[in-house]
């Protein structure tokens, strides 16, 4: 049958266009469909947040079990510009007063002038460290000589000094250049008096006006002049003398960590204090992401009667028992401490399903840290018994996890999702099947139409002929 490439030339009637109007009737369902796909998607979407608003809340009920969570404490110096202090987690509140009579310094010594530019002799320097503190050097043991070997008339002083650098001697060289010359100035990297340090000059040419010797320091006397000897720091807690290497001084007292930058003319007044600031704000941050979470819920499963406006969640039965399973998880008990529920220190929940902090009951609760650290991170091998952080912890985690609530009802709309998208699928291969057939059908029946026409005009001919004939 031949195919009429302009469907309708022979019948008159547009077919184009009412096989186009017969195809959008079949595929007329996939306007439901992709409502229900949206609706699923908007649904995924809110449980993927919800999800994670519970776990930062999980998150948050560890944060509260934590072993430090409520030894925060605070240090403090009356002159932190003369002393600085800094104190770790779970440190005694305590006070003392503290004298600084001298700051830790670093051994630092000037070599005699040489020409600037000009080569030295050949020879070696050995640096090595040590303690000048009984007038005599006593090396401290910890650290193998270094030797800088100095070629004949090739090494400057700049070659000399980046050769120091360059090594593990534990010093540093500098070139100082003036109007007489140069020197090289030799520093210790750290301060103390245990790391002084001693430069013995071994010369192959002595003498020869250009000999390593003038870079040695051997004590007083020396060619090279001492500018600033290594000292220990000294300072008084509570009248005790104590002596550090370095201005940071760690370990003296456990915990504290001291930054001595002067010598004192008065006691600075130290004290380290439970910091209510620091704890109130881990309990802020439970609050806050207790909010975060019911915020969602409300909004979500509400419906506006005055907009006529549901929200996505509105109806969905796992939204509604989140929301009750959550509210009900804090009003949770922990027995064996002077503080059983949240209530107890100021954590209260409002008829709006909202959480908020009664200030004067948690500041009083927090003059009792440890009690505090009872409620929320108290361990126990019967999962009821324990602290209410680690049982909010194992309750987000419960609810995100595999076949958890959040997690199955996010595999469900998943589901739905790929049985409506595979429902479309149909539709439209149905449609497309359709349009073809109603193309064929319409197509066929053109053409028959224009078979007729050639029929009737081909009869209509003869008849006109043999009219003519019979006059």
């Amino acid at each position: 049958m031949a195919t009429i490439t302009s469907p309708g030339m022979a019948s008159g009637l547009p077919i184009k266009e009412m096989v186009a109007q017969l195809v959008a009737l079949e595929r007329a369902p996939l306007t439901g469909l992709q409502t229900q796909v949206n609706k699923a998607q908007s649904k995924l979407s809110i449980y993927g947040t919800i999800n994670s608003l519970v776990t930062t809340l999980g998150d948050a009920g560890a944060k509260l079990a934590e072993a430090n969570a409520f030894k925060a404490v605070k240090a403090t110096s009356s002159l932190p510009d003369v002393v600085g202090v800094t104190v770790a987690a779970g440190t005694p509140p305590t006070g003392f007063s503290l004298e600084v009579q001298r700051l830790a310094t670093a051994q630092n010594t000037s070599s005699a002038v040489v020409p600037a530019g000009s080569g030295m002799g050949a020879g070696t320097l050995t640096i090595t460290l040590g303690n000048w503190g009984s007038g005599s050097f006593v090396a401290n043991g910890e650290q193998e000589p270094v030797t800088i070997t100095v070629e004949e008339g090739k090494d400057t002083l700049k070659d000399i000094a980046q050769q120091i650098n360059d090594s593990d001697a534990g010093i540093t060289a500098t070139v100082l250049k003036d109007a007489n010359g140069e020197r090289l100035l030799l520093r210790s990297k750290s301060t103390g008096a245990e790391m002084g340090f001693q430069v013995e000059a071994t010369d192959a040419d002595a003498g020869d006006g250009k000999d390593l010797g003038r870079l040695a320091y051997m004590g007083a006397g020396s060619p090279s002049t001492l500018t600033q000897a290594g000292l220990n720091a000294q300072a008084t807690i509570n009248g005790v003398a104590i002596e550090s290497a370095s201005n940071t001084v760690k370990d003296t007292i456990d915990g504290l960590t001291f930054e001595l930058k002067q010598v004192t003319t008065t006691p600075v007044n130290v004290s380290v204090t439970n910091d209510k600031d620091a704890m109130k704000k881990t309990v802020q941050g439970f609050v806050d992401a207790y909010n975060a979470v019911m915020d969602l819920l409300a909004t979500a499963t509400k419906y506006d009667p005055e907009t006529k406006v549901a929200g996505s969640l509105q109806g969905d039965s796992t939204a509604t028992g989140l929301r009750n399973a959550i509210r009900s998880m804090m009003r949770s008990s922990t027995p064996g401490g002077e503080f059983t529920q949240l209530l107890d220190i100021g954590i209260e929940i409002k008829s709006d399903g909202k959480m908020s902090i009664n200030s004067t009951k948690l500041d009083t609760a927090l003059d009792k840290p440890a009690e505090l650290g009872k409620l929320f991170g108290a361990t126990s091998d019967d999962p009821t018994q324990r602290g209410f952080g680690l049982k909010l912890d194992a309750f987000a985690d419960g609810l995100v996890a595999s076949g958890g609530t959040i997690s199955n009802r996010t595999d469900s709309l998943n589901a739905s999702i790929k049985r409506t998208n595979k429902e479309m699928d149909k539709v439209v291969d149905r449609a497309a099947r359709a349009e073809t057939r109603y193309l064929a059908y319409y197509n066929a029946m053109d053409a028959n139409v224009a078979r007729l026409n050639s029929l009737n005009a081909y009869i209509t001919q003869q008849i006109s002929m043999w009219n003519k004939n019979s006059g």
